[in-house]
């Protein structure tokens, strides 16, 4: 009996063009987010190498990404001691700490402490009020829940600079302006943070609670002890966008303080820097102080940069 052969099917004859085609796309695509990322580093390059330059360098050679001024430049004629002074090729290396002393001449600590205040209690508060909020909205049932969600979700497409008339004339009639207690409870809870513990919160089985109740939890206690341990995860994420936020919060901060200085943040000082110079604005004193504002930040997103992510698919969790 002759054996019967299994026809193998063909390969398509364009396999190896569209395969080299994706490896090509798939190249350009990787390429073209590096150069994307590299042009958002640019900026953040450029700040912290001019807050190393001395005055004259900042202004005659800002675009250098170490402190390599033209030739001719002196920043000795400053009355700058400099660290490290090389030339080599017709250029003179000149790297000062100049920034860096002159912006801690002012009230950088209290600025720093405020903003350690402001942040470390804004986000304890948020993080209790927000999760007691998203629960209540995710488990239990009252009248008015879902409208006072659509509510809450509402007020995420207003812009946040329309609230800062009512909520200064609402601080004025408590007699808070100019008060930390006043910066504290004005930003102690937020929208984002309710829509986003609640869409966690619903996604925990409910036979876990269930379960708690047969054995006669309370609702606190269930809460408590049982339901935000597993919601760590979004509480880290709700603590980290909290904290951000609160950190590099400005415009709340000088509506509520005013002229207070000894409350002031560190936004609002650094801002009072510039508003001091005018035109004759020292950019490496003041970029040095960016530095420090920003370096807690990039610390904390470095470490804790999975939280971000994880923060926006919470928010996409079944509604």
């Amino acid at each position: 009996m002759a054996s019967q052969m299994t026809a193998q099917p063909a390969p398509a004859p364009n396999a190896a063009l569209w395969k080299a085609v994706r490896a090509v796309l798939g190249f350009v695509g990787v390429a073209f987010l590096i150069l994307f990322a590299l042009i958002e580093t640019v900026p953040f390059v450029l700040t912290v190498a001019n807050s190393f330059k001395c005055l004259p360098a900042t202004r005659e050679a800002s675009e250098a990404f170490i402190p390599v001024p033209p030739f001719g430049i002196d920043c000795r004629s400053e009355g700058v001691a400099l660290p490290a002074t090389a030339t080599t090729d017709g250029l003179t290396f000149n790297a000062t700490l100049e920034g860096y002393q002159q912006v801690l001449e002012y009230d950088f600590g209290t600025w720093f402490r405020n903003s350690v205040i402001y942040s470390v209690a804004i986000t304890a508060l948020r993080v209790l009020f927000d999760s007691l909020a998203g629960y209540a909205l995710a488990r239990m049932t009252f009248p008015g829940k879902r409208v006072m969600f659509f509510i809450i979700l509402s007020t995420l497409m207003i812009p946040g600079i329309v609230l800062l008339i009512p909520r200064f004339i609402i601080l004025q009639q408590l007699d808070l302006l100019g008060t930390v207690t006043g910066v504290i409870l004005a930003l102690a809870a937020d929208a984002f943070g309710v829509f986003l513990m609640k869409q966690f919160f619903e996604s925990i089985p409910e036979e876990i609670e269930e379960a708690a109740m047969v054995d006669g939890a309370g609702r606190l206690r269930m809460f408590f002890q049982i339901v935000l341990p597993m919601a760590t995860p979004a509480l880290t994420a709700l603590t980290i966008f909290s904290f951000q936020g609160t950190w590099n919060n400005f415009m709340d901060v000088l509506i509520i303080i005013g002229q207070e200085q000894e409350l002031w943040n560190l936004p609002l000082g650094l801002s009072q820097l510039r508003g001091q110079f005018g035109d004759t604005l020292e950019w490496n004193t003041f970029l040095a102080g960016a530095v420090f504002t920003t370096l807690p930040m990039a610390v904390l997103f470095f470490f804790f940069q999975r939280y971000f992510v994880e923060g926006v698919s919470y928010s996409g969790l079944k509604g």
